[in-house]
This record gives structure tokens, sequence and C-alpha cells, in this order.
């Protein structure tokens, strides 16, 4: 029963960053999840919680969604997806495993995360400006696949996803409404895959109800937060607890 509260707690925090970065609320909260509550649980607990998300943004933001990219990204991603669902096969009862793979795969995020961060000012900018005139090369479409196997397996491919759309979407608006929208996309075949594959039941419905509450007030908190404090400091400390949380995992 306590890690369950734990586990509810974890998502009310992880969502207050989420509101105020725009992303990391799946990827902070998935590791903490898997030890609090195991894969079977938290994996499609916040697999819906991601779906609903993307809904909300996108319901009042779907004139900004950028359709070329998003369908483009859709389909690789979705194929990636697939994959990483026969990986997870392979993998069924060696779930020590899986916990190290995402434990190596969030130390370096967080790694990375964190020296992007800590740059010398501007020269973020001068990168983002050379990024978005890159164009379409087999390694952007590498990297998309890579996102859909991490996604299919963890929920969690939003950050290498991040690497490919901030090449492509300047605007803030159509970048939160493009990538919000391919959640509802993705995220609804993980669900219909957990649904055949059994992982729902009453149990794990009752733990779904009872996560939306805290996801929502996480993010209003979080909206709030955005409009009066530093997001670089919350950026900085999202990734100071990625790091924690994937040393955990390898601990686990």
């Amino acid at each position: 029963m306590m890690n369950l509260v734990c586990f509810y707690l974890v998502i009310f925090l992880s969502n207050i960053i989420h509101g105020i970065t725009g992303f990391a609320g799946t990827i902070l909260a998935m590791p903490f999840g898997l030890m609090l509550v195991g894969y079977a649980t938290a994996k499609p607990v916040l697999n819906v919680l991601g779906l609903l998300s993307g809904i909300y943004v996108f319901v009042g933001f779907h004139d900004s969604v950028n359709w070329k990219e998003l369908k483009k990204i859709v389909v690789v991603m979705a194929a990636g997806i697939v994959g990483g669902i026969l990986i997870r096969g392979m993998l069924a009862g060696r779930e020590q495993m899986l916990y190290r793979i995402l434990g190596i795969f969030v130390i370096l995020l967080s790694i990375q995360g964190l020296a992007k961060q800590l740059q010398i000012p501007g020269s973020t900018q001068r990168q983002k400006d050379v990024l978005i005139q890159t164009h379409d090369t087999p390694l952007l479409y590498l990297l998309l696949a890579a996102a859909g196997i991490i996604h299919g397996i963890f929920v969690s491919g939003g950050p290498l996803l991040i690497g490919y759309l901030t090449r492509k979407v300047r605007d803030k608006v159509s970048f939160r409404a493009t990538i919000s929208t391919i959640w509802i996309f993705l995220n609804s075949l993980i669900l219909f895959d957990d649904i055949r594959a059994g992982l729902w039941d009453l149990h794990l419905v009752s733990i779904q109800l009872l996560s939306v509450p805290f996801m929502l007030a996480g993010m209003f908190i979080g909206g709030k937060l955005y409009a009066i404090m530093s997001q670089k400091l919350f950026m900085v400390i999202t990734y100071i607890l990625l790091l924690i949380s994937g040393a955990s995992l390898l601990m686990k």
C-alpha cells in the first residue's frame, strides 16, 4: 500500500516538472515507478497518463500541429514501437535486464541534458540555428526508430523524439502541439497492445483512475510555477533527478 501511495506522489511531482519544462514527466516517473510498483503496473498506467496529457494539449492547440512532420514521425516511430514490443516479449521474465537498459539510457540522457544546460550563454542558440537547417538524413530516421523502440518498451521515447523534432519545428507552440498529438497516436498503439497482452484488470483500472487527479494537479502547479520561476533551474533539477533515478535502477 505504501509503495502505491509513493507511486502517486511520484506521478504528482514528475508532472510538476512536466508542467514547467514541457517534457520529462514519463521518463522521470518511470524509473521510480518500476521500483515502486513494477513494470506491469508502471508502464501501462504512465502510458495512459501520457495519452491523456496529449489529448489535453491537442484540444486547445490542434490548429498549431505540424501535420507533415507528425505523419512522418508516427509512421517511423510506430515501426520502432513494434520492434520494442518484440524486444520486450523476448525479455519477458527478465525484468532486471530491462531495468538496467533503462538505467543506462536515463544516465546517458541526464549527462547530455546537464551538459547542454550548462553551456556558455549564446552557444545553445547558435546550435539550434544549425539544427533547424538540418535536412532529413538516415541518422535522423534512425533516431526516430530508436525513439520508437524505447517508447515501445518503456513509454519513454520523448527525449529522443525531441532530438529529432527540435531540428524540424522552430515555433514553441507548434512544437508542443505536435509532440503532444504524436503521443495520442503512439500511446494508443501501446494501449491496444497492453490490452491484447492482458495487462488490464479491475485492479489496474482502479490505480489508473486514482492516478489522473495527481497528474492534473501536478501539471496545474507546474504551469503556475513556470510563470514565476526559472525554467533552466528546473531543467537542471530534472536532469539531476534523472541521473539519480538511472543510477538507482542499475543498483536494483
